[in-house]
């Protein structure tokens, strides 16, 4: 059985929650929460997303709307609490827009690394031999640029996915500690037949 299309616009569920849900606990402004995803903050095509999903009994009003982008909607809590909803995205909340996806690469790459980029890169500029202070900075910034061109997004995917944004910052990690000639703790040079 085909469910009709959402007939709540994006303009009524703005006006709806500006009112209820102060934006200093989201990742989006109030005035811009148009065009820039509730949860990741990231300028996106926004998509309706049900608070409690239709299948579940969801209504088709204001109160039931939240404004996401493609890939946060495909995250989403589909469950019949609507406070789960809302811990979710206030959970992400992140304080300048276009930096969401590289925090969740950087805690992507704690998990797989059990350190944090950070630390890595103060720990080789630390052990580095170098006479200018701003040498590792200016290779940091050249570097990542360059490493682009070894990553792809994968098929179906308009953008890259946390795990490789992750291994493009290992890369440029394992890049500036080889230059360097620096041991990274952890680092594991044999890999799997």
């Amino acid at each position: 059985m085909r469910r009709e299309a959402i007939k709540t616009t994006i303009k009524q569920a703005i006006d709806y929650w500006e009112t209820r849900v102060d934006e200093c606990c989201l990742s989006v402004d109030w005035s811009e929460a148009d065009s820039h995803c509730w949860r990741c903050g990231c300028e996106r095509n926004l998509q309706r997303f049900h608070i409690i999903p239709h299948s579940l009994g969801g209504e088709d009003s204001p109160s039931n709307i939240v404004l996401l982008c493609s890939r946060c909607h495909a995250d989403g809590p589909n469950v019949s609490d609507p406070e789960i909803m809302w811990d979710w995205i206030k959970a992400y909340k992140v304080p300048f827009y276009g930096t969401f996806w590289s925090i969740q690469a950087e805690e992507e790459y704690k998990r797989i690394y059990k350190t944090s980029v950070t630390s890595d890169l103060k720990l080789i500029e630390n052990l580095a031999q170098t006479s200018s202070p701003n040498a590792i900075n200016d290779k940091i910034k050249n570097s990542l640029k360059d490493l682009f061109q070894y990553a792809s997004v994968h098929f179906g995917q308009p953008y890259l996915n946390t795990a490789t944004l992750a291994g493009l910052y290992r890369m440029l990690i394992k890049k500036l500690a080889n230059e360097y000639n620096v041991k990274l703790r952890g680092n594991n040079d044999t890999y799997p037949d």
